[in-house]
């Protein structure tokens, strides 16, 4: 069973950069792709990015692309999200999310089982 914990949301301004960050627990990490999701008020939970916690390899949605960038900490057990020019369209709750047996770029919601309870990042224009 993996844990997952998400902090780092807030409101900043059009421009501004902001990290996310999720605290990760649980066994056989190596085998696990981990992801951002987001969701915005009456939207569907769309995909960020992911990256394998083994490789390190990453896969970004297309719309924060070369904006924003997912890392994972090994030592710390973390997984982060670093957003820079962030637009007023990057307001969501944001998600970190758990699949086993997956590899970058491959997954969908349906695929991630574990999940932390969400942090809202609002971007005023």
């Amino acid at each position: 069973q993996i844990h997952l914990e998400e902090s780092g949301g807030g409101l900043v301004q059009a421009g501004d950069s902001l990290r996310l960050s999720c605290a990760v627990s649980g066994h056989g990490l190596g085998t696990y792709t981990m992801a951002w999701f987001r969701q915005a008020p009456g939207k569907e939970r769309e995909f960020v990015a992911d990256i394998n916690w083994s490789d390190s390899s990453t896969f970004y949605a297309g719309s924060v692309k070369g904006r924003f960038t997912i890392s994972r900490d090994k030592d710390k057990n973390t997984m982060d999200l670093h957003m820079s020019t962030l637009k007023p369209e990057d307001t969501a709750i944001y998600y970190c999310a758990a699949a086993a047996g997956i590899e970058s770029g491959l997954g969908t919601v349906s695929d991630f089982g574990s999940w932390g309870q969400g942090t809202q990042v609002t971007v005023s224009s």
